[in-house]
C-alpha cells in the first residue's frame, strides 16, 4: 500500500503502467507466502518444545512468546531463531513503507498550494494511521522487555496489532466512500433523533 501511495504521489505519470493488475498480484502473493513461510517456520519449532509444566498462558490468544515461556527444555535456539525470522520477515517491509512515507512526505511538503498539499496528506493519512498503529504496537511487543510491570500492556499491544489494525483498516478505507459516509450520517442522525 505505501509503495502504491508513493508511486501515485511521487511518480504518478508512472502509476499507470508499474502498478497493473500482474505486480499487484505478484505483491499479494509476496506478502502471503512470506507470511505463510515464517508462520510454518514458527509452528514447526514450537511444535519441537517439550512441555511438561502448566498448560495455562497468561494471555489473551497463543501467541509464540508465551508458549515458549512454558517449555521445559532449552528455549535459546528457538528465541534466537525467533528473533533473526521477525527480522528478516518484518524489518524490510517496515523499511519500504518508511522510505516510501518520507519520500512521499518531501513530495507533499514541496507541493506549492495549501489545498493541493492537503489532498495529498488525505490520500494516505488514513494508511499511514494503520501502519504507525500496527509496527508500533508490534515493536513494542517484541523490543520491551518482558517483565511483571508490563505484562497486561503487552497483552493489551498484541491484541491492537491481531484485532484493531485488521478491524480498523475497512472502517477506514469505506469511510472514504461518499455513500458510506452518507449512510453513517444518516445512521447516526437517526440513533441521535430517537434519544
Amino acid at each position: 500500500m505505501s509503495y502504491d501511495r508513493y508511486l501515485a504521489i511521487c511518480k504518478p505519470l508512472h502509476y499507470g503502467a508499474r502498478m497493473n493488475g500482474r505486480f499487484c498480484l505478484q505483491l499479494a502473493a509476496g506478502s502471503w507466502l512470506s507470511g505463510f513461510l515464517a508462520s510454518s517456520i514458527i509452528i514447526s519449532l514450537a511444535s519441537e518444545l517439550i512441555f511438561c509444566g502448566p498448560n495455562k498462558i497468561d494471555h489473551f490468544f497463543c501467541d509464540f512468546t508465551p508458549i515458549v515461556k512454558l517449555s521445559c527444555s532449552n528455549t535459546r535456539l528457538v528465541t534466537l531463531l525467533d528473533m533473526v525470522l521477525s527480522s528478516v520477515f518484518t524489518l524490510p517491509p517496515f523499511l519500504l513503507t518508511l522510505t516510501s512515507y518520507i519520500c512521499i512526505i518531501t513530495t507533499i511538503l514541496r507541493i506549492p498550494s495549501t489545498a493541493g498539499r492537503q489532498k495529498a496528506f488525505s490520500t494516505c493519512s488514513s494508511h499511514l494511521i494503520v501502519v504507525t498503529i500496527f509496527y508500533g504496537t508490534l515493536m513494542i511487543v517484541y523490543m520491551l522487555p518482558n517483565t511483571k510491570r508490563l505484562r497486561d500492556l503487552h497483552k493489551f499491544f498484541s491484541l491492537s496489532y491481531t484485532v484493531l489494525t485488521p478491524m480498523i483498516n475497512p472502517l477506514i478505507y469505506s469511510l472514504r466512500n461518499k455513500e458510506v459516509k452518507e449512510a453513517l450520517r444518516k445512521g447516526v442522525w437517526k440513533c441521535v433523533s430517537r434519544t
